[in-house]
């Protein structure tokens, strides 16, 4: 997997694109047989013997009555059936969170409380876990001619991936510290208006490296990429966030997991399909072979529908959960 410096291996998706996002087309591309919308998945929390309380609730506890709470709390990860099931709503392929978990107009829907008193927390935006890219990836390497090249891109504005001239750290993990004076310290530092007048910016390390944080990007509408000549089929190993040039090795350093982003888009050399992680979605849209898109809807690790050409997945696009 290499840096490709010259951004045109991405430009033919413009013309496939829509310069708005009334449908999904400002960021998956226009033309393909099929689509597919792959779910992210949910996480419930639950309580053996009551309902979740609410943040209210917990606030108003007394302390040590809220550490013996928190320490019970089980997390698993739902279905967005499971999660319509509990709050009885209905599971569509245009669905939207919000409306599935019946959230107010003023509401959070980030974490709502079903009638059967378990917490839902909402699906992670613009990542597809590695598990579920594998098995998505496992369909894509069997549906192209080239499942040995490829183009993966990453959208420029995730956190500490790239480098930049500026004050502060790109990664706020690098400031950390035990000693709450330290920690003071480099707020104070950072903050300062006065005190920065005395600094001058300096190159900040991204995960990438200086050239490539400073080189040309894909533009798109309006998101931005860098590009990596990949494998596709490399996707199918479980294990691929060890062997990606964007893998995040300082943050393992300071006793993080091994880590790295799932691809913002990815397409084979005969782009025969395309997968897009757009970071505001709460899935991920593969656009392909009607054959592609029956083998992923069928799979069972995978939570996925069918969508038409043309679909909306706008925050009020679901119009059956109203």
């Amino acid at each position: 997997m290499e840096w490709i410096s010259d951004p045109s291996a991405g430009a033919w998706l413009r013309e496939r694109l829509d310069a708005g996002h009334e449908t999904m087309h400002g960021v998956v591309p226009r033309g393909y047989a099929a689509y597919a919308r792959v779910l992210h998945p949910a996480v419930a929390r639950a309580l053996p013997d009551r309902a979740v309380p609410t943040a209210e609730e917990l606030v108003r506890m007394p302390e040590a009555e809220h550490q013996a709470l928190v320490a019970r709390f089980v997390d698993e990860p739902v279905t967005w059936a499971q999660t319509a099931a509990a709050f009885g709503t209905v599971l569509h392929p245009l669905a939207q969170w919000q409306r599935i978990v019946r959230t107010p107009a003023d509401g959070d829907w980030g974490v709502r409380i079903a009638p059967d008193g378990r917490e839902f927390s909402a699906p992670i935006e613009g990542e597809l876990d590695p598990d579920l890219l594998a098995a998505v990836a496992e369909h894509l390497a069997d549906h192209t001619q080239t499942p040995d090249a490829g183009v993966a891109a990453l959208w420029e504005g995730r956190g500490g991936l790239l480098g930049f001239v500026g004050m502060s750290p790109s990664r706020a993990f690098l400031t950390f510290s035990d000693d709450p004076n330290h920690q003071a310290m480099l707020d104070r530092s950072t903050k300062d208006p006065f005190n920065n007048v005395f600094r001058k910016p300096t190159w900040q390390e991204g995960i990438l490296s200086r050239e490539i944080s400073e080189g040309p990007r894909l533009q798109l509408t309006d998101r931005a990429h860098v590009l990596f000549s990949v494998a596709p089929s490399a996707f199918a190993d479980p294990d691929w966030i060890l062997h990606v040039p964007w893998r995040d090795h300082v943050a393992e350093e300071h006793g993080f997991l091994p880590s790295a982003q799932s691809p913002s888009m990815l397409w084979p050399e005969d782009r025969s399909w395309v997968l897009v992680s757009e970071v505001d979605f709460d899935s991920t849209i593969v656009a392909g072979s009607s054959a592609l898109i029956d083998a992923i809807c069928a799979d069972e690790r995978l939570e996925a529908l069918p969508i038409p050409e043309g679909a909306a997945l706008t925050w009020d696009a679901d119009t059956v959960n109203r």
